[in-house]
């Protein structure tokens, strides 16, 4: 991007208030905005969600589960994966400033920095599975709902699915017209660039093609961020981004007893000026280079990545009788990567990489039968998936001995069948049981030292639960279940005994109680957990020189979960989330020393949200929110680690029937928190600034 585009300048957040206290001023009267924008008030916990892979209240699934509606992703403007975790206790994703490629952890638990391919928490887009932290991103149009699971989900939904998983579930088109147009305009709070616009556009339509048969929904945005960074020897800004996503869905409906949807997507995400990393300490003194200032890098190569995912899916449900139902799920995610990028930082030729070529593709199917009734509820499943990945790393340095190439095409095949079925023994007393096999068959083959090598995996996970409801609001559960996340290469590894590392596997037990009171206005949901970690994957140093993942750990995780809403009025109400996890190394030593008693890495301490929310009927909407963030190493001897910090997200504008207009905040205070001492104190990731502007919604 040209430098001196106009931005959502200062000057004209004054007048965006001014509008809006205009118009609440004086077009009070204008429509009862609440009711007849959807936004009525409705009693909490009688959400209905299908975590488990059957419907049910969320208030009766026994397992820690964070749940937001279209409205919640609205009001809280939760634009990426990154802003739901804002609001999960015990999660937090950390992105180094590759696109996509989003490091998630969930009660303490993540997968190695080096395991691109896996993951301690599966995300799945209507059922269409993301099982590795390289495309981990969803353009969040048009959503129904997004249902967070904390825990093992090893028996529905198996491998990387270890410590839980994340749904969205995209709006299904019906006899209904529906439109809804955003555009907003904001700015940086800060940069070390002179652009600071942000800004974008989002469109989404639904409605009957042939009615009570045929229906189709369109949804698609644009989303601009100027580069925060600047690169003092170009003088071109850094971390700049364009994302562009779509998605179309058919729905069909031949019968009653019959629902088909096809649906397609495509994200693009381009970063010019690389990312956000840049020298740290010691990264600076390895390459002989003075230390930077944070968001100031001075780099001689033009870096640029470009990510691009498509999804086909087709879902089949077709109801057999009035409580069983059959589901077919075929599916297709394709995710590419291009680019340069400079790891140097600098005007020197020391560690440049391209990585152009890299991508991934899994195809899955899911098949399943499940029954409710009063007193009985089941489920079994066949899943299968393939996968095909072919990666490229060419590094090039003036230094000779720093020059290679890598390439390589990693294959697999992985199968599963399972089953769950729950039973109330009583009126008030229920017990649930599942249990899971997979077997899993990988091979790589390429430029690589083992030039080729094969591996296989299996395993059970079974589960068992039991749920005592008190009263029909009130109900207290205990879980004890299994998760695993899979096996996999070191693919540069020159001894054979490090080409390959097993599955991690965790045995978890949870206690817990959701409740509503005083009139379902105030819902408070608890748990309680403990983990026992076993073959844990870690990076271990072999040698000096060498580090790998291996299965060289033993850990456990502990902690407490607490969720909180309480409507005060028709229309006041107060939110809360707070989590924290203990998660140390029992057993755990290498060449660079003994860990044990050491926290895991890339695990806050503790998360927090807290909010308030005000929405009057005649149209005056105001929200708040505070997100936190314990302390968090980035290595096993625990030498670096990014310190506790806060932010603060807000949101005042005026609604009506069919417009609403907005003044935002998101880290209104301008909080820095650098990830300073990242990758062995060899770099540091700048946190975002803060960021300010003004959205206009329009519906129809």
């Amino acid at each position: 991007m040209k430098k001196g585009r106009f931005g959502f300048g200062a000057a004209a957040m004054p007048a965006a208030l001014f509008l809006i206290i205009f118009a609440v001023l004086f077009l009070p009267e204008a429509v009862p905005a609440r009711e007849e924008a959807g936004r009525s008030v409705a009693d909490l916990g009688t959400i209905t969600v299908t975590a488990e892979k059957q419907k049910e209240n969320v208030q009766d699934v026994s397992s820690s589960i964070t749940v937001m509606d279209a409205i919640d992703i609205e009001d809280k403007k939760i634009e990426s994966v990154t802003e739901i975790i804002d609001y999960v206790p015990n999660m937090m994703i950390f992105n180094e400033g590759q696109a996509t490629v989003n490091k998630v952890t969930t009660r303490g638990i993540s997968a190695p920095s080096l395991a691109r391919t896996t993951t301690s928490t599966g995300m799945y887009i209507d059922g269409v599975p993301t099982l590795g932290s390289f495309g981990y991103e969803e353009g969040l149009i048009d959503i129904e709902r997004i249902e967070v699971l904390r825990g093992p989900q090893g028996t529905l939904y198996g491998k990387n699915t270890e410590a839980g998983a994340i749904n969205i579930i995209t709006r299904a088109p019906d006899n209904e017209y529906r439109g809804r147009v955003s555009v907003e305009g904001g700015q940086w709070l800060s940069s070390a660039s002179d652009d600071k616009l942000t800004g974008g556009a989002a469109l989404s339509l639904s409605g009957p093609i042939a009615k009570d048969r045929l229906y189709f929904s369109l949804a698609g945005d644009y989303d601009h961020k100027a580069g925060f960074m600047y690169n003092t020897f170009t003088g071109d800004s850094g971390y700049e981004q364009n994302n562009y996503f779509s998605r179309g869905k058919l729905r069909w409906t031949p019968a009653e007893n019959l629902d088909i949807s096809l649906m397609v997507s495509y994200l693009y995400h381009e970063q010019d000026g690389a990312s956000n990393l840049n020298l740290g300490e010691n990264g600076a003194a390895l390459f002989g280079l003075p230390l930077p200032s944070p968001r100031e890098i001075s780099s001689d190569m033009n870096s640029w990545q470009e990510v691009k995912s498509q999804i086909q899916s087709l879902k089949l449900t077709y109801d057999l009788s009035d409580t069983m139902t059959l589901t077919s799920i075929t599916s297709r995610k394709k995710t590419t990567f291009d680019g340069d990028l400079d790891f140097d930082f600098s005007p020197a030729h020391i560690l440049h990489t391209s990585q152009s070529g890299t991508q991934e593709e899994k195809i899955s199917q899911e098949l399943r039968l499940g029954q409710t009734a009063e007193k009985l509820n089941w489920l079994i499943g066949f899943y299968y998936d393939r996968d095909d990945r072919d990666a490229v790393l060419d590094v090039t340095s003036m230094i000779p001995a720093m020059n290679y190439v890598t390439t390589y095409n990693l294959t697999g095949d992985a199968y599963a069948f399972f089953a769950q079925a729950g039973y109330f023994l009583t009126d008030q007393f229920k017990i649930i049981t599942g249990l899971r096999y997979e077997h899993q068959d990988n091979e790589i083959k390429g430029l690589i030292p083992a030039g080729q090598l094969d591996a296989s995996w299996e395993k059970v996970s079974p589960k068992i639960a039991a749920e005592y409801h008190f009263t029909p609001d009130i109900m207290l559960y205990a879980d004890v279940s299994q998760g695993y996340r899979s096996g996999g290469f070191n693919e540069l590894a020159f001894d054979p005994q490090f080409y390959s590392y097993d599955e991690e596997t965790l045995w978890s037990y949870e206690i817990g109680m959701k409740s509503l009171f005083l009139d379902r206005r105030l819902m408070l949901n608890t748990a309680l957990f403990y983990m026992d970690i076993s073959d844990m994957q870690v990076e271990e140093a072999v040698d000096p020189y060498n580090s790998w993942i291996t299965n060289a750990a033993e850990a456990t995780s502990s902690g407490i979960e607490l969720e909180l809403v309480a409507r005060l009025t028709d229309s006041l109400t107060l939110l809360g989330g707070f989590g924290y996890t203990n998660v140390e190394f029992d057993q755990f030593s290498d060449s660079g020393g003994d860990y044990k008693g050491n926290k895991n890495p890339f695990a806050p301490e503790y998360t927090f949200n807290i909010g308030a929310q005000y929405r009057h009927a005649k149209g005056f909407y105001a929200r708040i929110d505070l997100i936190g963030y314990g302390e968090m190493f980035f290595d096993k001897a625990n030498q670096y680690s990014r310190d506790a910090y806060q932010v603060v997200n807000g949101k005042i504008g005026y609604e009506t029937r069919h417009f609403d207009i907005y003044l935002f905040g998101k880290n209104i205070f301008d909080e820095t928190y650098n990830s300073n001492g990242y990758y062995g104190g060899n770099y540091v990731v700048c946190s975002p600034p803060g960021e300010v502007g003004l959205q206009v919604v329009g519906r129809f």
